[in-house]
């Protein structure tokens, strides 16, 4: 069966099970020889996350000009707030919760990666072009800048490169990432560890699964409040939506059903018609709190500090940087990845981590946004009618 016919979570699950199993039995040799593919994947990994910030941010920035007028910058403001709301509700429930849930490796990340680096056969260095700050500054000028002066050449150039990164991420980093995730499990069996990863991993989608429903019923109470309707009935015509979007994976997929579900809490078809798309691009709540909270166990995991002063640029960068992933199957971690290293310190084997863990959840974290697409509707739907009264 093709890779896309079968989806990656599978394929993932998968990679982690045979990983813990294999690394039981496995020779050294073998060990070694997806060690050595695994440095490699990294370093290739490390050269690619600037150029996706640069590929992905730049042209979402440069688009703000196909929307004008209050409507879309109130929609557009609710989403943003609300994706950083759940950030921030996600750290603070994590940063409580999990230290009495997870301890951190017998075995530090700088021993496991000095190991990892001992049996390697040989490593290619792939160094990056720029580090992910100056990506990130330059994909705000540039993206910017061209929304601004409507620069149509520049537009274009950066519409093509963004095709060539969404191509790599699809075509080649993502069919390897199973192949790159067997062998971090793998050396973790080996050396003992992968034991204590899987019970973590555990322990974090459970609570993150609470968490997207403690969120959805927040969203909807405060929805309902607005536009004056029944937070819980509500919720529950948004079903299907949520439904789809867990069996699909995808926002863009849902839109349809999420947009006749958001009728039938009142939200006209102009209204539904507008939001709903948008929405689906900005709009990324259960997102943000999965990747917060998964940020948050692995930091504790490897014994890093989980301080709220970096968390705070974390997670405001991290709202804008997700805009522009929802179009690239796999795209919201990728993008992610970028301010993960540069603002929490997330080394190599943490963001493989992260990856295997946000993509275990992904649809719930999917399903989650789309669902609360419908919220927001009602409370734009609620602003549009005391303008035209």
């Amino acid at each position: 069966m093709k890779f896309k016919q079968l989806g990656l979570l599978p394929w993932i699950l998968a990679a982690i099970v045979l990983g813990v199993v294999c690394g039981r039995f496995f020779p050294q040799p073998l060990v070694r020889g997806f060690a050595t593919f695994n440095g490699i994947f990294s370093n290739f990994l490390q050269f690619m996350i600037p150029l996706i910030i640069v590929g992905l941010v730049t042209p979402a920035i440069a688009d703000i000009r196909k929307g004008a007028g209050k409507l879309l910058l109130i929609t557009v403001a609710i989403a943003y707030l609300d994706t950083v709301f759940s950030g921030f509700l996600s750290y603070g429930v994590s940063s409580t919760l999990f230290p009495r849930l997870i301890s951190p490796l017998a075995v530090s990340a700088d021993e496991f990666g000095a190991a990892e680096e001992a049996a390697v056969y040989f490593n290619i260095a792939i160094p990056p072009m720029m580090d992910v700050m100056t990506a990130l500054i330059f994909s705000f000028i540039v993206g910017l800048g061209i929304a601004s002066f409507n620069a149509s050449t520049l537009r274009a150039v950066f519409g093509e490169f963004k095709t060539i990164i969404s191509g790599t991420i699809r075509k080649v980093l993502l069919p390897l990432l199973p192949i790159y995730i067997f062998g971090i499990f793998l050396m973790m069996s080996h050396t003992g560890e992968a034991g204590h990863v899987i019970s973590v991993f555990l322990k974090i989608i459970i609570v993150i699964f609470i968490l997207h429903v403690f969120l959805l019923i927040l969203q909807y109470c405060i929805a309902g409040a607005v536009a004056g309707r029944n937070p819980f009935k509500s919720l529950w015509n948004m079903m299907p939506a949520y439904l789809t979007a867990l069996g699909t994976s995808s926002s863009a997929a849902t839109i349809p059903v999420t947009y006749e579900a958001a009728q039938k809490n009142g939200v006209s078809k102009e209204t539904a018609g507008f939001v709903v798309p948008l929405c689906a691009t900005i709009h990324l709540s259960g997102s943000m709190l999965k990747i917060t909270a998964c940020a948050v166990a692995l930091m504790l995991m490897r014994g890093m500090p989980v301080a709220f002063g970096p968390f705070v640029g974390f997670i405001l960068m991290l709202g804008v940087m997700m805009v522009a992933a929802p179009g690239v199957p796999g795209g919201a971690i990728m993008a992610a990845l970028g301010v993960l290293a540069a603002m929490l310190g997330f080394g190599e084997e943490e963001q493989a981590l992260m990856i295997a863990l946000y993509i275990t959840m992904d649809s719930f974290g999917t399903a989650c946004n789309v669902t609360g697409d419908g919220a927001i509707a009602m409370v734009v739907e609620k602003i549009k009618r005391k303008q035209n009264a």
